[in-house]
This record gives C-alpha cells, sequence and structure tokens, in this order.
C-alpha cells in the first residue's frame, strides 16, 4: 500500500443522489489508495480543518497529587467503613479541591447520595466558604443522575446560604432538567430559566447556555426553535464555537436527520469556524449510521488529507456501520488500514469487531476474537462480553448466549444489568422459559433489582415471542378439524 497523503486540504461534502444503496453490491469500492473521484450533483460544502488549540494548564486540584488522595479515599470507603469516617482520617489533607474530584468519581457511578454526604462534610470544616463552583458542580451531578428535585433543593440551599447565582449555576439547572425523562416539559422549564436569565445581569446567558439548548432542541428534532436560537445567537454579541455546531451536527446525525447536520455544516462553514476531529468523527458516525457510505468515505479521505488524524473512534465507527449493512469485507479493510497506519486497538475496536462478524453471520469468528481476548490476560470489560452475548441472541443461539454467561464469573468479570436485560430479552423473544426462570434466579442471587423498564422491555419481547390471535383461531380450527 502506498503512503499516504496527508496534505491539507478542505473538508468537501457533496449532496449525492440518494439511488447508491449502502448494502447493495453497486455501493462505492473503497480504500485508503483509492484514487476515485467523487462528483457532486448540487451543493458542495468545504471546510478547512485546523487542529484546535489547547488550553494551557488543567483545572484546579487536578494535579497528581490531589488525584492520588482522592483514589486513595474512593478505595478505602466501604459498607463497613462509610465514606465520611474515611474523610475524616484524611481531615488534615483534604480541601475543596479534593472534594470536587470526589464529586466526579463518585458522580460517575450511582453513588449520588454520596457526593451529598462529602457535601455536608464538607460545610462542617473550618475551611468551607459557600462557593458556586460547589453548587454547580453539585447540581450537575444530581441531573445526570435523573435527579431533578435534589439538584432543585441544592439550588435552594444555595441561596438560603447567601450565595447568589450566577450564569454557571442556571446552566447546571437548565442540564439538569433536561436529563429528566419529560422531555417536553424538560425544554419548557429550560426556556423559562434561558428567558429568565435575560433579565439579570449576573445570570445573562453565555454561549455555553446557548449550546445547551441547541443540542436539547435538535435531540428533540424541534428543528423551528433550533433555528430560532441560531438566529437569536447570530444577533447577540456572542461568537458560535465549535461545541455549538458539533453539539447540534451530532444531536441531528444522531436523529437521522442527515439534511438538518448537512445544513448546520453549511452555516458553521459560512461562519469560518474550522472543523475538528469531534466534527470528522460525528459526520463519519452519522453517514454511517445512515448507510450512505459514499458519503461517509468521502468525509473519511477529506480527514485524512486535513492536519487531522484519526482516532480510534473513527475506524471503531466504521467497522460497526460497514458490519450492520453485512459489508464484511470492507469492514476488514478498515481494520487493516488502522493497524497499517500504527493505530493500537482498543478493547472498543475489539468489540466492534465482534459485533461486525455477528451481523455477518460469522459467529465462530466473533468468539475466536473473544477467546484471543480472553487468552490475552488483559481485563475483561463487561461490555465486551456483552458484545459476544448479544451476538449469540442476534443469531438465535440462546443456549450458546446461556453457557457463555455461566463461563463469565471464571473469566473475572462481573455482568451488569444491561448483561440481564439483553438475555432475558433474548430468552423470552426464544420462549425458553426456563433458562428465564434461571436468569431471574441468578438476578435475586446477585441482587439486581430489575426497574420498570426492564420489565416493559421484557413483556414487549414476550410480546414478539407470542403468536397472534388470528394464529390462534387458525390453529383452534386446524385442530379441531383434525
Amino acid at each position: 500500500m502506498p503512503a499516504m497523503n496527508l496534505s491539507s486540504h478542505s473538508l468537501q461534502l457533496s449532496t449525492l443522489s440518494s439511488s447508491s444503496s449502502s448494502s447493495s453490491s453497486s455501493s462505492s469500492s473503497f480504500t485508503l489508495h483509492s484514487s476515485q473521484n467523487y462528483k457532486p450533483t448540487r451543493t458542495r460544502i468545504s471546510c478547512v480543518s485546523t487542529r484546535p488549540r489547547r488550553r494551557v494548564g488543567g483545572r484546579k486540584g487536578e494535579d497528581p497529587e490531589s488525584r492520588e488522595l482522592v483514589r486513595l479515599v474512593m478505595r478505602s470507603f466501604s459498607e463497613k467503613e462509610p465514606l465520611v469516617k474515611t474523610l475524616s482520617k484524611y481531615v488534615k489533607f483534604v480541601r475543596t479541591e479534593h472534594c470536587f474530584l470526589l464529586f466526579e468519581e463518585l458522580g460517575k457511578t450511582d453513588k449520588w447520595l454520596q457526593c451529598l454526604e462529602v457535601f455536608r462534610w464538607m460545610q462542617k470544616q473550618r475551611w468551607y466558604i459557600a462557593d458556586n463552583g460547589v453548587y454547580s458542580k453539585l447540581i450537575t451531578v444530581m441531573g445526570k443522575k435523573g435527579q431533578t428535585r435534589m439538584a432543585m433543593w441544592l439550588f435552594s440551599e444555595m441561596r438560603n446560604s447567601g450565595c447568589r447565582p450566577d450564569t454557571s449555576v442556571y446552566n447546571a439547572l437548565i442540564m439538569a432538567h433536561l436529563h429528566s425523562r419529560d422531555k417536553g416539559k424538560a425544554l419548557a422549564k429550560a426556556l423559562g430559566y434561558f428567558e429568565k436569565m435575560k433579565g439579570m445581569e449576573r445570570c445573562k446567558p453565555s454561549i455555553v447556555t446557548y449550546n445547551i439548548l441547541l443540542r436539547a432542541f435538535a435531540q428533540a428534532r424541534n428543528v423551528e426553535q433550533a433555528n430560532a436560537l441560531f438566529k437569536e445567537l447570530d444577533e447577540s454579541i456572542l461568537a458560535t464555537d465549535i461545541y455549538t455546531y458539533n453539539g447540534v451536527m451530532d444531536a441531528y446525525g444522531k436523529n437521522g436527520m442527515i439534511r438538518e447536520m448537512e445544513s448546520v455544516l453549511s452555516r458553521m462553514k459560512s461562519n469560518q469556524c474550522k472543523p475538528d476531529i469531534i466534527t470528522f468523527n460525528l459526520l463519519i458516525d452519522s453517514y454511517g449510521k445512515k448507510q450512505a457510505f459514499d458519503k461517509m468515505e468521502q468525509v473519511f479521505k477529506s480527514l485524512l488529507r486535513s492536519k487531522e488524524k484519526p482516532t480510534l473512534p473513527t475506524f471503531n465507527s466504521m467497522i460497526i456501520n460497514y458490519g450492520k449493512a453485512r459489508l464484511q469485507e470492507k469492514a476488514e479493510d478498515i481494520y487493516k488500514n488502522m493497524i497499517y497506519m500504527k493505530y493500537s486497538p482498543s478493547f472498543i475496536t475489539y468489540e466492534s469487531l465482534i459485533t461486525m462478524y455477528g451481523y455477518c453471520d460469522r459467529v465462530s469468528r466473533a468468539r475466536e476474537i473473544f477467546d484471543e481476548l480472553v487468552k490475552s490476560g488483559k481485563e475483561m470489560k463487561v461490555s465486551t462480553l456483552n458484545a459476544m452475548l448479544d451476538v449469540y441472541c442476534l443469531n438465535g443461539l440462546p443456549m450458546e448466549a446461556d453457557l457463555l454467561f455461566e463461563e463469565a464469573r471464571n473469566m473475572r468479570v462481573t455482568p451488569d444489568s444491561s448483561t440481564y436485560k439483553l438475555l432475558y430479552k433474548a430468552y423470552a423473544k426464544a420462549n425458553m422459559k426456563e433458562l428465564v426462570q434461571n436468569l431471574m434466579k441468578v438476578m435475586d442471587r446477585d441482587g439486581i433489582v430489575p426497574n420498570k423498564r426492564f420489565f416493559l422491555d421484557a413483556l414487549e419481547a414476550f410480546g414478539s415471542s407470542l403468536p397472534s390471535p388470528e394464529k390462534n383461531l387458525r390453529r383452534t380450527q386446524y385442530t379441531a378439524r383434525t
């Protein structure tokens, strides 16, 4: 394979005719060394790509010593050793920056109650001073965990403590509401706060505020409201940034709204905002999910010619999306080219390959990759186990999935709620009642408590596996005749 040409070129996206089928044999042949030319039929959008500047320095509290102390605290507390007791052991060393890092670490799991324990512990220390930053961080954590009421309580607590809200606090509050399940109500609340912010000098909406709302309305497929916000932003003193466009394009892309995504890309180009690797990746993923492989390949070639460099998510996305279209050879070519370009596969890459082979009916090859990972001695991720289980379930092999599930404990990997959910749905769909009952026993033994969503999905799977009333009537009539 000849050396790749990475000279700087513009990103050129052509609105191609939709007649090219992604899964048909007529889809465009593509390799990194292809000389195929793409001819646009209507519009052309071009952006010059450069690397984004990196911020100098890190956030406060992100020095290695602070991280190490937080890791020590996280390792030390348990059911027998409460978090507050552990913090008291290190009271001479723990300060606000450490608590911020603790909020982050605890927020990555469902330990939001422990965040409140840390907060209460902070308030009792001599060095504690009520600060908007602390409340903003906690409100953000509560919002991500769907604890909107707790976020509102913290907002009230902040005002009672004498702190005056600022833009960052309202941004966190808007985000907290947008994480709630009732999206219609959440968007109305968010707009209410947005309008309120305009009337308060300390809380004027920032570009971050607009970015949050633009992405939210794009996710809700509310193009009219998103365009209204764009217009308002254009008329303000605020300047759009790369996060503005990436967020909106990603939301449209994930919803399959390719035309709207391309419209935002055109707006981005007209405002002289330069794309980064996130822009390239989201375009590649969005086109791939829609199986618009001609456009996906074109963006990838533009990426290789730009000053940016592909990342592992670039390749992982292409492997999976080719796999879903059952284009095994193309997916394998992408993997080979990735290795040729000196990229080291991550566990997500291997999961992408396992999933790809599952879609291409190559179950044995998927299992070979899985077994190689097990034998490698690398730490097994539950997501990798889930990927292999999903391949079995996708190919109608519930017994093989059940056998692998039993073997999982010997692989030093602990199943999570998503593991049980995908197995429950697969067993129910296959009408394997004994496997369902055994799985419920294991869930009970492991303390896995299914929520409402779990059972709704299970009932849906059961419903699809049961014969329709018409089939039951025909079966009764046939039995009566015989």
